[in-house]
């Protein structure tokens, strides 16, 4: 048995009284049942009381981010982390917060190439039960090689020369994909706004520490209509689902990318 804490907000958030009584809970698609946090309390009572109030009480009802990005921000996160315990209920919650079918696709192909082909895999793996039991088919799948959003060439030289001047001489093979298979091809996907995917890299790479590129996803983010008070918040959201450690490494880098912006 395994805990479902996506399913545990919908029940924080319909049943106020949940964990009271004696409850089997729902099952998964696999007809696994899904632990309540009467389980949780079982082993941990301590962590059945933060998932019910700070977690699910508070953070997931903070106004900062809407029930849409924080569904977004954590499948995400779970992506990037190979943690595919919690995804199939995120998952759910993150379609019934209005996240479409096409989005959980380009989410799950970006983060190949951002958080690696392996865990992509792993989350088609999920996806895959999850849209049968909702009865999700190709039709509402992105296609594979759609009519792509137009370039801005040059926001596109200025970044295939910073990364020609630091990757360049030493590997020019990576240079070469990262323009072609990236910025001239995956980012352009319209089935995902630039606003989104670059929500979804920042919380990637946050998630798995790797703050370094951070700086340039998320000036690029906030050129995509992410706001401040957002990209504060998702800060915040991800310390729960990868650690204080990740996100308080992100502070700094992030503190840095506010004070140069325009006020």
């Amino acid at each position: 048995m395994r805990l479902m804490a996506a399913t545990l907000v919908s029940f924080a958030l319909a049943a106020p009284a949940l964990g009271q009584g004696d409850q089997s809970g729902p099952e998964t698609a696999k007809g696994t049942p899904m632990l309540t946090l009467d389980d949780v309390r079982a082993v941990s009572p301590a962590l059945a009381r933060y998932t019910q109030g700070p977690l699910l009480g508070e953070v997931w009802k903070r106004p900062g981010l809407s029930p849409r990005d924080r569904s977004i921000v954590t499948f995400a996160t779970l992506i990037a982390r190979n943690q595919t315990a919690e995804m199939p209920d995120y998952l759910n919650v993150a379609l019934d917060n209005g996240v479409r079918p096409s989005e959980v696709s380009e989410i799950i192909t970006h983060l190949a190439f951002y958080a690696g082909w392996a865990n992509a895999m792993s989350a088609v793996g999920v996806a895959k039960d999850i849209f049968a039991q909702r009865g999700i088919g190709p039709d509402q799948l992105p296609a594979a090689s759609p009519q792509l959003l137009p370039l801005d060439q040059a926001a596109e030289n200025i970044r295939a020369a910073r990364v020609e001047e630091s990757a360049g001489p030493v590997s020019p093979g990576l240079v070469k994909d990262t323009a072609d298979l990236l910025f001239k091809d995956l980012w352009l996907r319209p089935n995902l706004t630039p606003r989104d995917r670059s929500l979804v890299t920042v919380s990637s790479l946050i998630a798995l520490g790797q703050v370094g590129q951070v700086p340039y996803h998320l000036n690029k983010a906030m050129d995509n209509g992410l706001t401040k008070e957002q990209a504060s918040e998702v800060i915040s959201h991800i310390a729960f689902y990868a650690s204080w450690p990740n996100a308080f490494s992100a502070v700094p880098v992030a503190k840095t990318v506010f004070d140069s912006r325009p006020k």
